[in-house]
């Protein structure tokens, strides 16, 4: 799974950058979500890695400190990113003659810093909070990275602040972006009900359908694995290791996926490069070299 999060992210972003027909909102936007990613399955991934290859258990209170914050602020940046492309998707069909004029670049570019500099103060409590609490129990959590409620339960006091926090980042601050998803498709389906033609039709639910499949890559696992870890007593450990994995693993490595397959431009400069690197290494035109 990391090796297909980090080729399907790293070709993303080649694909944009060398391609000037996707120098657009939508494909600025894709960059930043394979950016987001890259960070996300990277901050965790390595150490994981070496927890199962080398034995390597152990983990610096600050490195601990600083890979939790991390991957809440990058969550919440992308998070972000996909309320951006929702608000892109909408202009693009409901105002179609006024999207250039709304998104233009330096709009794009606004938007992205504020997702980075709203992901990283909502991230920051979670490190305040989790850093003065006195530690003396074990010190050993039962996952592969350092997620907030495990650490902050091995405290030796009353932890309701950090539990609450994160229940409001949950409920409020992610909600709020999927509330203003959720009233962006409504307008654009309306929309899409009264485009003309079929075809027409299909061809705008299928971009916006390859949207909605990344968003549920992203928020049911988390949604569930926050749920889990506070009220999920009775389920097996392996089942919240294993659910705290998937919410940061899945979208990383699904993203890239949908979004070339799914994406006709991104698919047709994938399919390019592959045909351009075939026919560089094909015995035919290693010969022809040759002659």
């Amino acid at each position: 799974m990391y090796i297909i999060a980090l080729m399907g992210n790293v070709t993303i972003l080649f694909i944009v950058k060398t391609e000037p027909s996707l120098h657009e909102p939508m494909y600025y936007f894709l960059s930043m979500l394979a950016v987001t990613d890259l960070v996300l399955v990277t901050s965790i991934l390595p150490k994981m890695l070496s927890i199962f290859w080398f034995n390597s258990r152990e983990i610096d209170f600050s490195a601990c400190l600083t890979q939790m914050y991390v991957v809440h602020g990058f969550f919440m940046v992308e998070s972000g990113i996909f309320m951006a492309m929702a608000l892109d998707r909408y202009v693009a069909i409901c105002h179609p003659l006024r999207h250039s004029t709304i998104l233009t670049n330096h709009v794009v570019a606004k938007l992205g810093l504020a997702m980075l500099l709203r992901g990283s103060i909502i991230a920051l409590p979670y490190i305040l909070l989790a850093r003065q609490w006195p530690y003396c129990r074990t010190n050993i959590i039962p996952h592969t990275h350092c997620k907030h409620f495990s650490v902050v339960s091995l405290a030796c006091a009353d932890i309701r602040a950090s539990s609450y926090y994160g229940l409001f980042v949950l409920f409020f601050a992610t909600g709020l972006d999927v509330v203003f998803i959720v009233l962006s498709y409504t307008q654009i389906l309306r929309a899409i009900f009264k485009l003309p033609s079929k075809d027409a039709r299909l061809k705008t639910f299928g971009t916006c359908g390859t949207h909605l499949c990344a968003m549920l890559a992203i928020y049911i696992p988390r949604l569930f694995s926050s749920l889990a870890s506070r009220f999920g007593e009775n389920m097996p450990l392996y089942f919240h290791i294993l659910s705290a994995d998937m919410y940061l693993l899945l979208p990383p490595t699904l993203n890239p996926i949908i979004y070339g397959v799914k994406t006709k431009q991104i698919w047709d400069r994938l399919l390019r490069l592959f045909s351009l690197c075939r026919g560089k290494f094909s015995p035919g035109a290693v010969a022809l070299r040759q002659s």
